[in-house]
């Protein structure tokens, strides 16, 4: 699959080197969140690639509920704990959780599908910023920090009609911002669909903390270094 580039699978240890997050979040999901810089010294894999993984090892259910209960780094080393046939969880040799999830319905390991399937939603998530995040914080009038930008995944779930599909795109259909003080979410609602035909839905639930007034400045800065970041990225690994 096209993962296998970006993690390791030692007999069932799952692990990811800092390049291979790194370039998972920038050429996948076009996500350049400095959180998933190789540098960075608050490094961490990014939601949408453990998601990817636990995919392709475990399968496409159609009713998935994630939740992140940890980030991630170079020095962990998972596993797949399966409860039981609804209920699992990626968790480190000392047991600490990463991620429980809940499934139910049909499931398939049809890897063409789980690759189209995690393809198309990663690389809608990675849309993420500037595209529906600086509008909505506008329209609350905070943004995050410019100066460390603090936005991380709280949950996200999948609520297919059925999986006897081929590569079902992403859209969004809404988008709700909630602001308590210095802290907030955002919830993105999106549907899958193939041929016209709306064959799923979903819905992702983001953190932010560290917030401020909005500042168009600011604003602009932000967005100014995230786009050359990109270019620099995509130049030197074209």
């Amino acid at each position: 699959m096209f993962l296998d580039s970006y993690y390791s699978n030692n007999d069932g240890e799952l692990s990811f080197t800092r390049e291979q997050a790194s370039h998972f979040a920038k050429r996948v999901a076009g996500d350049f969140n400095p959180l998933h810089d190789e540098d960075n010294k608050r490094f961490c894999v990014p939601g949408d690639l453990l998601f990817s993984v636990l995919l392709a090892n475990v399968g496409l259910s159609q009713k998935m509920r994630f939740e992140f209960a940890g980030m991630i780094n170079e020095s962990s080393c998972l596993l797949i704990d399966i409860k039981s046939p609804t209920e699992l969880a990626v968790i480190d040799c000392t047991g600490k959780v990463y991620m429980d999830v809940i499934r139910s319905g049909e499931t398939t390991k049809d890897k063409v599908l789980i690759s189209q399937v995690t393809k198309n939603y990663v690389q809608f998530s990675g849309m993420n910023f500037p595209h529906i995040m600086v509008p909505l914080m506008k329209s609350k009038d905070i943004m995050i920090n410019p100066t460390r930008p603090l936005v991380i995944y709280e949950c996200m779930e999948l609520d297919f009609t059925r999986l006897d599909l081929n590569a079902p795109t992403v859209e969004l259909t809404d988008s709700i911002i909630e602001v308590e003080g210095k802290r907030g979410s955002v919830t993105l609602h999106f549907c899958f669909k193939e041929n016209g035909e709306i064959v799923g839905t979903g819905s992702k639930r983001m953190l932010m903390s560290g917030l401020k007034p909005y500042c168009q400045d600011g604003i602009d800065d932000l967005v100014s270094r995230f786009n050359e970041r990109k270019d620099k990225f995509n130049a030197t690994n074209s």
